[in-house]
């Protein structure tokens, strides 16, 4: 029971609600952000009545003024934020040649530049407090590339970059910062790519060595150890969670 108060990105549903669910029962006080606010203070009420601690508020974690606003009211209700987990992200799927200005921004802004705008508002109060564990969720694909998810991909190798810098500039403040490429995991995210026909669930499976897709509760169970005091000695790490198809 660590009594941290830590902030989920992406919180409300799929791995991040999976991972705001485990620390609450872990004992951290969490606070969910999630575009849809709506859906964050329903999980943060389930976990409530669970007997966790929770708050959501509905954030854009591409807009950094919300993000500022949203951890002041984290430290005011909660305490300071010494956790956290950036687990918003999206893909914007389609051929490259096809892809839009508009678009790659957009793309980049949601899986990269809003982990370091989530990094970089939280990490004054990790300093303060002279302790701190960051958790990144890249994704699997840097490893292997993915058709057709260009800016997925690349954002989220940019991801896995940023949290090498985080982890060598703080690490002897008493911060950690490593990264989990989740890789085949049963969201509502996967489920989207799937019924627009570009994954075929039963070949995934196949190649994957422990036979079987994985759950956003894989990925939490790896995402409560990162962020405990046991975790103190691990930084700038890949953690991939993927059921041996990468290693």
């Amino acid at each position: 029971m660590s009594g941290h108060t830590a902030i989920v990105t992406g919180g409300a549903s799929g791995i991040g609600e999976a991972i705001a669910r485990r620390l609450a029962a872990d004992g951290d006080l969490v606070a969910i952000f999630d575009i849809n606010g709506e859906a964050a203070v329903t999980t943060a009420v389930s976990i409530e009545k669970a007997g966790g601690k929770a708050i959501g508020l509905a954030v854009d974690v591409t807009d950094r003024s919300r993000i500022d606003a949203a951890v002041a009211e984290v430290k005011a209700r909660l305490g300071r934020p010494t956790v956290l987990v950036n687990s918003a992200g999206g893909t914007l799927a389609g051929p490259f040649l096809d892809i839009t200005e508009e678009t790659w921004n957009r793309v980049l802004a949601l899986n990269l530049s809003s982990t370091f705008h989530c990094c970089q508002a939280v990490l004054p109060e990790m300093l303060e407090e002279g302790w701190g564990r960051i958790v990144n969720i890249s994704s699997s694909s840097v490893h292997s590339g993915s058709p057709g998810l260009a800016g997925y991909v690349t954002a989220k190798s940019g991801v896995v970059g940023l949290t090498k810098v985080l982890a060598l500039e703080f690490g002897r403040r008493g911060i950690t910062v490593n990264t989990v490429p989740p890789g085949f995991i049963d969201t509502p995210m996967l489920r989207a790519t799937v019924d627009s026909g570009m994954v075929d669930v039963d070949a995934q499976v196949a190649k994957t060595p422990v036979g079987r897709i994985g759950q956003p509760e894989d990925v939490a169970a790896t995402c409560a150890f990162l962020v405990s005091e046991e975790a103190g000695y691990i930084t700038g790490q890949i953690i991939g969670v993927n059921g041996g198809r990468n290693t």
